[in-house]
């Protein structure tokens, strides 16, 4: 490809210069002309200008069109590959902003739907816990209830076992020997048992 380029460059060069001595008349044929004679051209001077341009044409033709036409063409072929290279780097680059922006969305969703799920757990955790305490609180009341009740009624046995004690004690040193310990004792465990029928009234 080289070679056919630089013989067509020597063979351009070479018809031009041949076209250049043929067409010229030199100097020392020159010739002063008058008349319609400097309107038109000289045939002598006309037909090798004319046989050099045809030459020149056809070199030109043959060897440097082509050449120049490829070249053309290769520029065509490479700028179309670039607009081509550059439609589909866009297109990508579209493809691949919807694809990031579906992405982001779908993480948005996620994140709105873990912040609902951990407040939802939270709040029946609170529940729970809430729930947990109140039954903790009730049971404990009930059973410190139950533990004063317990105490409560063995309190009043021991105090009604000790004042029908002191009782029997009294009734004896007041009515003297009268009545047996154990009437005492009926006699005083009545007299508790109403009293305390009093007061649970």
């Amino acid at each position: 490809m080289k070679d056919k380029i630089r013989t067509a460059q020597c063979g351009v060069a070479a018809f031009v210069a041949a076209a250049y001595t043929l067409g010229v008349p030199s100097l020392a044929f020159a010739e002063e002309k008058t008349g319609m004679a400097v309107i038109l051209p000289d045939m002598l001077e006309f037909i090798p200008m004319l046989v050099a341009f045809i030459i020149l044409w056809i070199v030109l033709a043959k060897f440097g069109w082509p050449v120049f036409d490829k070249m053309l063409q290769k520029r065509s072929d490479t700028i179309q590959a670039d607009l081509q290279k550059a439609e589909d780097a866009r297109i990508e680059g579209e493809r691949t902003l919807a694809e990031y922006k579906q992405e982001l969305d779908q993480a948005k969703m996620q994140a709105a739907q873990i912040i609902a799920d951990a407040k939802q757990t939270g709040e029946a955790a609170r529940a729970d816990i809430t729930a947990q305490a109140q039954r903790e609180a009730a049971e404990m009341i009930d059973k410190a209830r139950a533990a004063i009740e317990t105490e409560k009624k063995v309190a009043v046995s021991q105090l009604q076992g000790s004042v029908a004690d002191t009782s029997v004690a009294v009734v004896s040193k007041l009515f003297g020997s009268g009545l047996t310990d154990d009437e005492h004792r009926a006699l005083i465990e009545r007299y508790v048992n109403e009293a305390g029928s009093f007061d649970a009234s």
